[in-house]
């Protein structure tokens, strides 16, 4: 069979593209005639092929038919619906900033501190870039991996930050209960559970610092159950292997670490809200390195936390104005000793209790501009003079920081952020410190806890 689209156009150019070429009207009828012959071909050279593909699909065996999904498959059944919950979300954050310090010394009077407590180096440099891969695995689980690219002894390292599986309400257990296992942020006090990218400030507040390493994320399984209350209540808890600083050295048998918490929290009218909890964090210390590895203590090793959070939209709209202010309180109990801290002085008997608080406020005053304000403090051990040697002794200061930071939101992608500390760790060993930062992220991102 001809081309007639072709044959239409030919018709149609040497009717109406020639100048010398003048048409009568049985002309014109004729390529008019022409036209409809071919539009009647091409319909029913349609309707017969419709016609045969609905023949061959009747007379197909009925063994070759498209199975229809089971009834127990939520993939299938998602799928056959066009949701999207299991395709995956994947992501990359990108954290990097340029420090300056004034003083050389960053010592902590009266604490050894792990590696990722210290205010890091001076310079440019990537603070802590993230790649995060998150999907549901069917009606049941939820799964999450975020990997930390972090600069150790001048090398690039990969470090496992969470990957944990967690269930959904299709599991079947009582409304408002969760399990989550794996590595994880676990539930402790208020910003343990958040990712560094997400705070206020460029680095965490002392307590943090001295008695989480900044964040405390082992190996292990927690649940938690949000009550049935008119306003928001949740309780829970975990074990843990015990691996992770304040621990620092499992016995591979189990859980050597376990946490508890209670949570409340609500409405104050229509632009307030607020939130209170407490968590304690427990286990036996084996072998917890501090202070680059010089201080090592082993024993019990018990955490307790306060948190309290208050927001304000004064506009009532908080992406336009927000106020947010919030505190936490750190107390530790230990009952131990600590060896081989390079002093000559072999090990030394350790009961004794130590504290910290931070309380911070950030004022959003345009969508896209913040301004705020952070105070820490610690406590040190009450220890007498001299006994621990001169790794550990506070001589009886207390170390305290400031810090004011000033930040540039373009978008939820991207931050911007100005920040200057005073830090005085040590007796008469002021650190005036200047910090830049930029936040990017690219891809999927999931939505961060309040």
């Amino acid at each position: 069979m001809r081309n007639p689209s072709f044959a239409a156009s030919a018709a149609l150019s040497l009717l109406f593209s020639t100048p010398a070429f003048a048409a009568s009207d049985s002309e014109i009828e004729a390529v008019k005639a022409e036209i409809q012959s071919m539009r009647q071909t091409y319909e029913s050279r349609i309707a017969e092929l419709e016609s045969k593909l609905t023949k061959i699909e009747n007379q197909k065996p009925a063994g070759q038919q498209a199975a229809a999904p089971a009834s127990g498959s939520a993939r299938e059944s998602a799928r056959n619906i066009r949701d999207n919950s299991f395709n995956p979300s994947v992501g990359l954050v990108f954290n990097g900033r340029y420090s300056g310090f004034s003083n050389d010394n960053s010592a902590f009077a009266g604490f050894a501190v792990g590696e990722e407590g210290e205010r890091g180096k001076q310079g440019f440099g990537i603070d802590e870039s993230e790649f995060n891969f998150s999907s549901n695995v069917d009606d049941k689980f939820y799964g999450s991996v975020t990997a930390a690219i972090v600069r150790e002894g001048g090398e690039d390292k990969i470090e496992l930050e969470e990957a944990y599986v967690q269930t959904l309400p299709g599991m079947g257990m009582p409304k408002g209960m969760n399990v989550k296992a794996g590595r994880a942020l676990w539930t402790f006090g208020y910003l343990n559970e958040h990712h560094a990218h997400t705070d206020d400030f460029a680095d965490r507040p002392l307590p943090y610092r001295v008695f989480l390493n900044s964040a405390f994320n082992d190996d292990g399984v927690e649940v938690s159950y949000v009550l049935p209350t008119n306003f928001y209540s949740e309780i829970g808890g975990g074990f843990f292997r015990g691996d992770d600083y304040p621990f620092g050295g499992s016995s591979g048998g189990g859980f050597d670490a376990w946490s508890a918490f209670a949570r409340i929290g609500g409405d104050i009218g229509d632009n307030q809200s607020w939130r209170f909890g407490v968590s304690t964090l427990s286990g036996d210390a084996g072998g917890r390195a501090g202070n680059g590895d010089a201080v090592n203590f082993s024993g019990d090793s018990n955490l307790y936390a306060a948190d309290l959070r208050y927001t304000w939209a004064p506009t009532g709209n908080p992406r336009a104005q927000e106020v947010i202010l919030q505190s936490e309180y750190f107390w530790r109990n230990e009952d131990g000793a600590y060896e081989d801290f390079g002093v000559g002085t072999g090990a030394a008997p350790f009961a004794d209790n130590a504290g910290g608080w931070y309380a911070q406020g950030v004022y959003k005053f345009l969508p896209q501009w913040r301004i705020g304000y952070r105070y820490s403090r610690l406590k040190s051990p009450d220890v007498p003079l001299g006994l621990l040697g001169s790794a550990l002794d506070s001589g009886g200061y207390n170390p305290d920081a400031h810090a004011v930071m000033a930040d540039w939101t373009n978008s939820e992608f991207s931050r911007l952020r100005l920040q200057y500390n005073h830090e005085e760790l040590t007796r008469g060993q002021g650190d005036n410190q200047i910090l830049l930062q930029y936040i990017m992220s690219i891809g999927a991102h999931g939505a961060h806890k309040y």
